[in-house]
């Protein structure tokens, strides 16, 4: 009997198609990983962000005036355009460089868009509030988690972008001084 000394094509497919498998399952749980850090990035940034938010108040008894932004509106501040960088000047002395979002959109629409990712900053005058004394902040996670907290603003208006509910995507945070 002739011995042989190679695979035959039925072994080798299955080793392909086992190999395509663990390939696929890896590359699922990288990209779940991917967007974990991505989202860790933003709390981050967020809170990096507020830290210079309340250096600033420190020193100048008000938060910095948002406006300039191409969306929502030219009240606000947003990471995607021009608006971002004068709102960087204003920070400059307590945080070198303002963060964008990991998935930025080129566009700089605004992030509580469904699936835009940038941030948006609020500090202006409205009904009832003394200029530079709030602020707001809307991000988007990739992952929902937990409610968006919203804010009560110094007239009594509470602004919840992410909208009720357990798990939202699109939060909303910020200040009012008292």
């Amino acid at each position: 009997m002739k011995k042989s000394k190679g695979f035959t094509l039925i072994e080798l497919l299955v080793v392909i198609s086992v190999i395509g498998l663990l390939a696929s399952v890896i590359l699922v749980s990288l990209n779940s990983a991917r967007v974990k850090a991505r989202d860790t990035r933003r709390l981050a940034d967020i809170k990096q962000f507020q830290t210079a938010l309340e250096l600033y108040y420190d020193k100048n008894d008000r938060y910095p005036i948002s406006g300039g932004a191409t969306s929502p509106n030219s009240n606000w501040s947003n990471s995607g355009d021009g608006s971002w960088i004068t709102l960087q000047t204003a920070l400059n002395p307590y945080l070198s460089k303002l963060s964008i979002d990991p998935k930025q959109s080129p566009s700089g629409t605004w992030p509580g868009s469904a699936g835009e990712h940038g941030y948006a900053f609020y500090s202006r005058t409205d009904s009832g509030c003394v200029q530079g004394q709030w602020y707001m902040i809307v991000y988007q996670l990739e992952n929902a988690k937990g409610p968006d907290p919203g804010l009560t603003a110094c007239d009594g208006e509470f602004y919840q972008y992410g909208g009720i509910g357990s798990d939202t995507n699109i939060k909303t945070i910020g200040v009012r001084v008292k």
